[in-house]
This record gives structure tokens, C-alpha cells and sequence, in this order.
């Protein structure tokens, strides 16, 4: 495997048929599909360059081979209180995180704004958990009466997860299950020996709980199309967020900006930080980006035909929001004051932690990259409960050495056998909830106070209600109940009172809908008011379901950018 060589110098007249701001999984997938589809194409990162294979400097370190020994130093922690509370930071990978004073925000209520500012985004970082959406979850707000109608259903986005599933290589099972739509799946990761009799047990007792294996975009057996993007087999290391030199799962860097790089229409200018989008009133159309080079604060202007925005929610919403004009004075398509509110995130606080006697001969290979999981079982056809909508439910099986708890000493023989044993089966279990969008979730820009680049600082207003606490609560019974059926013993409840936010999962602010009064985006991802700027990135989501977001992102991308194509084609924008 070689690393491509991007083009990275600008056209003299600045000038493309597009422009994708953003170069995480979003928008690495429209640089993809409009350089296939014979565009020209600009792409804005304001972070640095990572280049696949060459730009991952800890991928293959041993844990001795660092300095703290993969911990973060404590001085790094306390000026990093945000980035510090995310479980993938840490010596190993603190080079693709955001810190804290790199780019600050104005936390009206508390959140915890995790950022990946690098070509390829947090694609290098995220967790790799792919699900379908199903039908329910697009029908779910006109049918429980919360934020707008979507005006997609799962009949719109099933060709499209079929399309980015084949070339991103999503492992899974088929399940048959109308709550969570099989897709175009590589061989599924295996359960261990505990988590098969949980889940046999669980299924037993529950007839309405379905218990599978975590569907992740992980190759587990590589087809011709992965072989032919240069990359291998998942080696189940673990070791994700250092970027994969096998490029075993898929992010922006291994797959789609490479494949957009082969069709010569590619361009990627890091270090540029988007200012605005520039409308023309005259023109009545928007025709480029204002860009602010990142370490000499240079301004450039950059023009196009159509401008993709996947810079990631809140930051899509930040630079919508600081793109006025004469005919916009609020922000971009603001026509209805909506843009930046119904922000949405997902409900992790709620987790279980238990053990599970017997199986002592039993063990498994590898460090798998997925969960068990089980789709949301609350309220899915009809209302059942006294909150909204439901949450998915993770759970492992895990055995490790318990010696070093033993509180003899930490070295020699005896402590060497003791860490050596496999120890006792622990189990965990974890909520991931739908949060309703609310109006009073929002982002808007501070009036006084501006970053380095001279771009307004954004105010987060965000916050959990009385419905991610009742299905929080609800979480926390069910969990304990499923586990002593299970057979689980130690059953131990937690809510992490966590910030939103953490979940990495922050949705809406430009959402989707049919009536250009309560929404910016329609069916096609382009703002009602400005057709030629299209939003692909969770900042278009007009709900969040109870699945992991970005393989909907992914499909939504595709989407959207092949109906650009064709209207570009056809002289329509």
C-alpha cells in the first residue's frame, strides 16, 4: 500500500465546480461522489494533513514505547478538562484530538465539544458501530408529534445504505429484525461463550428483545472493492484511533479521499478555516467560501457552483450562522430564525456493570471491535411508556487479569502468575438514548467575543429534560433485570451524570423537512432558500434515533451528491 499523492495546490483563478467544506466521513463521501461524477472538486479542511499510512506516528508503538506509558500527563489534563473526559484521548492519539484552547467555545450550559480537526476528521476516531435506521425512527416524529416530519422515509435511504455499505465494508449478521434493517454485510464478528448464554437467556425471557452482534464498518473479510481502495483485514488490535495502517475499518483517509484522488478532479487545501459562504444577491445564489489560513490568517476566496457543508454539526451551524449577507442578515437560509435551534445529541449516561459465575475454561481471540447489542425495544409502534422514544442497549462479556488487585506486591514471580490468569467473566452494559430535539437546544454566536481567526465565538446551549430521565431511569431497571435473568451476579447501576455532548453524537440545527417555515434543508439536503448549498452532516438530522449516526450520514451524503451530479449536469444549479 502506498500513500496517495493529494493535490494540494489551488487552481489560480480559485475557481471548481465544487466545494466540499469538511474532510471527515461525511464529507470525505461527497468529495468522492462528485469527483466521480466529473466535477471539479475543492476540499476545505482547517486542520492539518494526515496523509494515510505516512501520518499515523503511534500506529504500531508498543504500550513501552511511550513516554507515560499511553497515560496523559497531568498538566496536559487540567488544561484539557473537555477533550480529557473522551475515552479514546489519550498519549496514543491526543495528536488528532482538538484541545481545548485550540479552538474555544462559550459553554452556556455545560458540553463537551469533542473535535478532530485533520484531514479525514474524527473518521480517524470514532467508534465504528454502522446500523440502518428503520423505518420507525424516520416516521417517528410525525407519528409522536416532536420536532418536523422527515421528509425521507427508509424506502429513500435503503439503495443508499446498500451503496456506501458495499464500498465501506460494514460486518454483520443478518437478523431478519424490522427494527434494525439488514444491510449489504461482510461475515459477522463472533460472541464469546457468556455473551451467547446472556443472549440466550435474555431472548428467553424477553420476547420482544432481540440480542446481536454489533454491526461495525470493520473488514472482516475484504471483497475486491476494499483489496482495490489498498486496504486489508481488520486485525482486531484495538488500536483504532491511532489510524489503521491495515485501513481494517473505514475512515476518509484509506477509502474516499483516496478513491477521489485517483479520478484527478480532487483537490485538498488543509489548514483552511472557513469564514463564511459568500452569497451574490444579484445572482441570487451563493458562489464561494471566505477562507482564513490558519496559521498566517491570510484571507482567500474560493468560488464554485455547488458548496457541500460538512465541516460536522456544530461547526456547519457556526459557519451557516456567520455567512450574512443583505439578504441573509441572520445567517444563511435563516429565513425562519431556526438555524442553529433543535440541536439533538444521544443519552449515554446510564450504564451496568455485573459478573458472571462459571465458564472458567472459556476464552476468545482478539480484541473485537463491536458490542453486543440490541435494538430499542421502547415504544417503537406504539406509545408505551410516560417518555418519547427509547434507547439501544451494548453489552460485552470481558475476562481479565485481576492480580494487581490482589495487594501483594506488584512485582516478581507470583505477581507475574497472578496477572497471567484470566480471571473472572465481567459484564457491562450501556444505554444509548434518543433525545427529543428542542427548540431551546441551541447554538448561536456570541456577540462580543471572537477566536483567533476573527470569526465569532459559538455559544452552546444544550441540555438534558425530563424525558432523557425517565428513559434513563427505565434503562437502569430494565439493564438490572435483564442481567439477574441472565444469570449476572454483583449487579451494579450508574449514571454517569455526563455533559451532552460527550456522546460525540450532536445532531441538528439545519434540519430536513417539507415547509421551508419550520426547516432549512428539503428532501435533497439543499437549504430552501439557496438550493445550490447543500448540508449532508448531522447538522441536517431532524431527529436522532437510537442508533450510531454516521452510517446515515454516509448514505445521506451519497444522496444528495449524486442528485447535485445530475443537476448540475442538467443545468439546474
Amino acid at each position: 500500500m502506498t500513500s496517495p499523492d493529494f493535490n494540494y495546490t489551488a487552481t489560480p483563478d480559485h475557481t471548481y465546480d465544487a466545494i466540499v467544506i469538511g474532510s471527515g466521513i461525511s464529507g470525505g463521501w461527497a468529495a468522492k461522489e462528485l469527483c466521480e461524477g466529473g466535477l471539479k472538486t475543492l476540499v476545505l479542511e482547517r486542520g492539518k494533513n494526515v496523509v494515510h499510512l505516512k501520518d499515523y506516528p503511534t500506529a504500531t508503538k508498543n504500550p513501552w514505547d511511550f513516554k507515560h506509558h499511553g497515560d496523559i500527563p497531568l498538566k496536559v489534563k487540567e488544561e484539557n478538562p473537555v477533550v480529557n473526559r473522551c475515552y479514546a484521548f489519550d498519549e496514543s492519539t491526543d495528536h488528532f484530538f482538538v484541545k481545548d484552547q485550540e479552538h474555544p467555545y462559550i459553554q452556556q450550559k455545560p458540553f463537551d465539544w469533542i473535535r478532530g480537526y485533520q484531514v479525514g476528521g474524527k473518521s480517524l476516531l470514532w467508534a465504528r458501530q454502522t446500523q440502518r435506521w428503520s423505518k420507525y425512527d424516520f416516521e417517528g416524529p410525525a407519528r409522536d408529534g416532536f420536532a418536523v416530519d422527515w421528509p425521507i422515509r427508509y424506502e429513500d435511504m435503503d439503495p443508499w445504505y446498500s451503496y456506501v455499505e458495499r464500498f465501506a465494508g460494514i460486518s454483520g449478521n443478518h437478523d431478519g429484525l424490522d427494527t434494525l434493517p439488514d444491510g449489504e454485510f461482510l461475515p459477522p464478528w463472533e460472541m464469546n461463550v457468556v455473551e451467547k448464554v446472556m443472549q440466550e437467556r435474555i431472548m428467553n425471557n424477553y420476547k420482544d428483545r432481540n440480542v446481536i452482534i454489533g454491526r461495525c464498518a470493520h473488514l472482516t473479510k475484504p471483497k475486491e472493492v476494499h483489496l482495490e481502495q489498498g486496504r486489508g483485514q481488520c486485525q482486531a488490535r484495538n488500536l483504532c484511533q491511532r489510524g489503521c495502517p491495515f485501513g481494517g475499518y473505514f475512515s476518509s483517509n484509506s477509502s474516499t479521499l483516496p478513491t477521489a484522488n485517483k479520478t484527478g478532479n480532487l483537490t485538498i487545501l488543509p489548514n483552511s478555516v472557513v469564514h463564511s459562504i459568500i452569497y451574490d444577491d444579484k445572482k441570487k445564489k451563493a458562489t464561494g467560501v471566505r477562507v482564513i489560513d490558519a496559521h498566517t490568517k491570510q484571507a482567500t476566496e474560493y468560488f464554485a457552483k455547488i458548496i457541500f457543508v460538512n465541516a460536522a454539526a456544530l461547526n456547519t451551524n457556526l459557519i451557516l450562522l456567520n455567512s450574512k449577507s443583505a439578504r441573509f442578515p441572520n445567517g444563511l437560509g435563516n429565513d425562519n430564525g431556526l438555524l442553529g435551534k433543535y440541536i439533538a445529541f444521544q443519552n449515554y449516561r446510564g450504564s451496568l456493570s455485573a459478573r458472571m459465575e462459571g465458564h472458567e475454561d472459556s476464552y476468545y481471540y482478539g480484541r473485537r471491535p463491536t458490542a453486543v447489542m440490541m435494538p430499542n425495544f421502547r415504544n417503537v409502534h406504539k406509545q408505551e411508556t410516560d417518555f418519547l422514544r427509547g434507547y439501544m442497549v451494548f453489552y460485552t462479556a470481558t475476562r481479565g487479569g485481576w492480580g494487581h488487585q490482589t495487594g501483594g506486591p506488584q512485582i516478581g514471580a507470583e505477581y507475574k502468575d497472578a496477572v497471567s490468569e484470566a480471571g473472572d467473566w465481567g459484564i457491562y452494559m450501556m444505554m444509548q438514548g434518543e433525545t427529543i430535539p428542542k427548540e431551546t437546544n441551541r447554538v448561536y454566536l456570541s456577540q462580543d467575543q471572537k477566536d483567533e481567526w476573527g470569526i465569532p465565538l459559538l455559544t452552546v446551549s444544550v441540555d438534558y429534560d425530563e424525558n432523557d430521565e425517565k428513559s434513563l431511569k427505565d434503562f437502569l431497571q430494565q439493564g438490572a433485570e435483564m442481567l439477574e435473568k441472565a444469570g449476572c451476579k454483583d449487579i451494579s447501576a450508574n449514571d454517569s451524570k455526563q455533559a451532552p455532548g460527550l456522546d460525540i453524537h450532536e445532531v441538528g440545527g439545519v434540519r430536513m423537512g417539507h415547509d421551508p417555515k419550520t426547516s432549512l434543508l428539503n428532501k435533497w439536503n439543499q437549504l430552501h432558500t439557496c438550493p445550490n448549498v447543500f448540508v449532508t452532516d448531522g447538522a441536517c438530522m431532524t431527529s436522532t434515533g437510537t442508533q450510531n449516526p454516521s452510517l446515515t450520514f454516509m448514505a445521506i451524503t451519497a444522496r444528495a451528491a449524486n442528485y447535485a451530479v445530475n443537476e448540475i449536469k442538467k443545468g439546474n444549479l
